[in-house]
């Protein structure tokens, strides 16, 4: 009897153990939660100058943004610091193409010295702020230049969604969806821009040189 109870509470504990490294698993594999961090995490748009002056001054500097100095790590662990910055604004505009470009330089989606991913670090930034249309254009661009057009203009459609009638916004919009290839987009952003009262022709002049500008119905 002792040695069948010893047995149900091996198993037990096994499966327990089964349960708890597949959750480890499931958590490491994960983008981690952007709304936690032992400092912030604050929105990059309306942060606080004193708070932004503090992280980008020890983290993110001019030689960490043009790849060329570390702050605080070694030349091959910089994307570290990006990361401390991400992890305190996900949706630092400037981080998130540092970060992208790192992942080029080292050829992997993943720079050394980061902790997730840029993927993830662009999901993190849209998680964070749905709102944030300038990180959702950022993340498109991401998208379109590894391979992925078709997720890339799914971030665009999320921006037009809440580009509201500002011109600007759905010009540029347009723009990102010319250079990821989404020609019908780009068309259809440039009228839209130019119905709320965008006169910057460059969208039209780059469409017309491609041969698929057509005026609108």
């Amino acid at each position: 009897m002792k040695r069948c109870q010893g047995l149900r509470v091996a198993r037990a504990f096994g499966f327990i153990s089964v349960l708890f490294s597949a959750n480890v698993f499931a958590q490491e594999g994960s983008c981690g939660n952007p709304f936690e961090n032992h400092f912030g995490p604050f929105d990059y748009r309306t942060a606080n100058r004193s708070d932004l002056k503090l992280v980008e001054g020890a983290h993110f500097t001019p030689g960490v943004e043009t790849l060329t100095k570390p702050a605080t790590t070694t030349v091959n662990a910089m994307a570290g610091d990006v990361a401390y910055t991400l992890h305190v604004f996900p949706n630092h505009h400037r981080a998130l193409i540092t970060m992208a470009r790192l992942a080029e330089r080292h050829k992997s989606p993943q720079p050394p010295g980061a902790r997730f991913t840029v993927d993830c670090y662009f999901e993190r930034a849209v998680l964070f702020r749905p709102d944030d249309n300038v990180a959702r254009m950022l993340f498109a661009q991401h998208l379109g230049k590894t391979g992925r057009q078709s997720a890339g203009t799914a971030q665009l459609l999320q921006a037009v969604s809440r580009a509201g009638d500002n011109p600007l916004t759905h010009y540029n919009i347009g723009l990102v969806a010319l250079e990821i290839s989404d020609v019908d987009l780009a068309l259809t952003q440039a009228h839209r821009a130019s119905a709320l009262g965008n006169t910057r022709p460059e969208l039209e002049e780059r469409l017309r040189q491609a041969g698929k500008w057509r005026d609108p119905q």
